[in-house]
């Protein structure tokens, strides 16, 4: 009677069986086919694939199974988010070569102007005109210029240049001591009217909205590598090696789990990840809401654009005013000491007249208003992606389809019968696969993160000096610090492994030279 029990119960074990076992394991490289057994054993050392059927797996094999089924999930994530990581990227490198694109218009619209205008100071005028672009550009990526002292530093070049060759024309140049004097004067005098400060505010306004979307998309990105790489917690990692590999140790190689019993495990280990859900939909909404903004003084590409007519404006100014600021200048620095007519450089060696300036035609699929649009008609797609993470993974993924036998967490059977539970923290109390203690302390940090762009993006809180620096911390900030419970059978080591290289360089001070990626 034992025997024919025996045979029974153990129908799905049968050596053959087993043999299938093993070919599935060496498939998919989960270990060395030494550690299968010969034929089935009773399973009284397993932990998680236990049964009261003979079994076709050793202690040894659920450990690499438990390994497998995480390093699955973990590539479920990866490829699952890799659309949406490679959007934002996209959008960044997008984004930083179109407005290359624009500070090379800028500086040809401006020094055609000077060119055409004022051809006598515009070779003298290149270098400011390009030092002013340097210093937006390094402003706009992030260094801690300050805008109006970049914007004055500029006229302050000019103004002698304005002063020596359409107020005061003479024979020849002014001297650098006396051109030095002039130079010194221009913020009392203010030659250029108020446009210093509406470019200085123009310029500050247009910079600090384009600077915080691309912060924003940069902790995009690290939301997105911090949930692709979360560590799971050990009643989790007991959950997924019971759905997907428990089934082989009875032989079942190609069964798949309930839908039922694929969301209970998968809305368990995934109950902290949709917490993000709220602030993750916020973040795509709050985008939206700054992008509508970015017109008018706030768009970076008017700015730049019209950063010519701005000038004309000045230098018409200094003109109109040129008797006025020419008595100024001469009882503060005295009467002009100008070097001789011989001595003055050949400014036609370094002229632009010889080549025109060739003016980029603008395209309108070039625009930055436009790529923003199509990026964020792109984004609205995913911006439930946290939300419902765990269902797509069953639905498309994982679980078994309507009316086929499935894997119930200990049986193959027609359906699921126990409750499903719903997404989210508060609802695993009542999950009867994978138990939730408390939310995960990474994510809890990445929403925090979250909350404090949303607000920034919504207008709600003005960025300080460095502050949004802090917000762009990459996972570097979560090393050593693991989500859910850790042991040595995890092998833990960070959760920053496959973080994507940034696109975005931090720049350094120095102005000779913008780097782009």
């Amino acid at each position: 009677l034992d025997g024919a029990v025996r045979l029974r119960v153990c129908r799905r074990c049968s050596p053959n069986k087993c043999d299938e076992v093993r070919k599935v394991f060496q498939l998919r490289q989960i270990g060395p086919s030494q550690l299968l057994p010969l034929s089935p054993r009773p399973g009284s050392d397993l932990q998680v694939c236990m049964s009261k059927n003979l079994t076709c797996c050793t202690k040894k094999m659920e450990e690499k199974y438990q390994v497998a089924a995480r390093r699955d999930i973990q590539n479920l994530f990866q490829t699952s988010s890799i659309s949406l990581k490679l959007l934002i990227s996209r959008y960044v490198a997008v984004f930083q070569d179109t407005f290359e694109i624009l500070l090379r218009q800028a500086e040809n619209h401006t020094l055609d102007l000077l060119q055409e205008s004022y051809p006598s100071m515009a070779n003298r005028a290149v270098a400011p005109v390009r030092e002013l672009l340097t210093d937006i550009g390094l402003f706009l990526l992030g260094s801690e210029l300050g805008v109006d002292d970049f914007v004055q530093r500029f006229f302050d070049a000019l103004f002698p240049l304005v002063y020596n060759h359409l107020i005061t024309p003479g024979l020849g140049d002014i001297t650098q001591g006396y051109s030095e004097c002039v130079r010194s004067l221009s913020r009392d005098l203010r030659p250029f009217g108020g446009v210093p400060s509406l470019l200085a505010d123009q310029i500050s306004r247009s910079g600090v909205s384009g600077k915080l979307l691309l912060q924003a998309l940069h902790l995009g990105i690290e939301v997105i590598n911090t949930t692709d790489h979360l560590q799971l917690s050990r009643e989790c990692r007991r959950g997924l090696l019971k759905m997907h590999y428990c089934p082989h140790c009875q032989g079942l190689t190609q069964s798949k789990p309930c839908m039922g019993y694929c969301l209970n495990v998968m809305r368990g280990c995934l109950a902290s990840m949709a917490e993000i859900d709220t602030h993750w939909r916020e973040f795509v909404h709050s985008l939206e809401g700054l992008s509508a903004r970015m017109h008018g003084p706030q768009d970076l590409e008017q700015v730049l654009l019209g950063l010519h007519t701005l000038l004309k404006d000045a230098l018409g100014h200094a003109v109109k005013n040129g008797p006025q600021l020419s008595a100024q200048v001469h009882s503060l620095c005295g009467q002009p000491s100008r070097k001789p007519a011989h001595s003055v450089s050949i400014q036609h060696s370094s002229s632009r007249e010889g080549a025109p300036l060739k003016a980029p035609v603008r395209v309108s699929g070039d625009s930055l208003t436009v790529r923003r649009r199509d990026f964020l008609n792109s984004l609205r797609h995913y911006r439930t992606y946290y939300g419902g993470l765990a269902d797509q993974l069953c639905v498309s993924e994982l679980a078994s389809g309507d009316g086929l036998s499935c894997w119930n967490g200990t049986d193959t059977v027609k359906s699921y019968t126990l409750r499903v539970v719903g997404n989210g923290i508060k609802a695993q109390s009542a999950n009867p696969e994978v138990k939730v203690k408390e939310a995960d302390p990474v994510i809890n940090q990445i929403i925090d993160k979250l909350k404090h762009i949303n607000q920034l993006l919504q207008g709600k809180s003005i960025p300080k000096l460095g502050s949004l620096d802090q917000i762009e911390t990459g996972s570097g900030d979560a090393e050593g610090h693991y989500s859910g419970d850790c042991d040595d059978e995890d092998g833990c080591a960070g959760s920053g492994g496959g973080e994507v290289k940034r696109t975005f360089s931090r720049v350094s001070k120095c102005k000779s030279q913008i780097f782009f990626q």
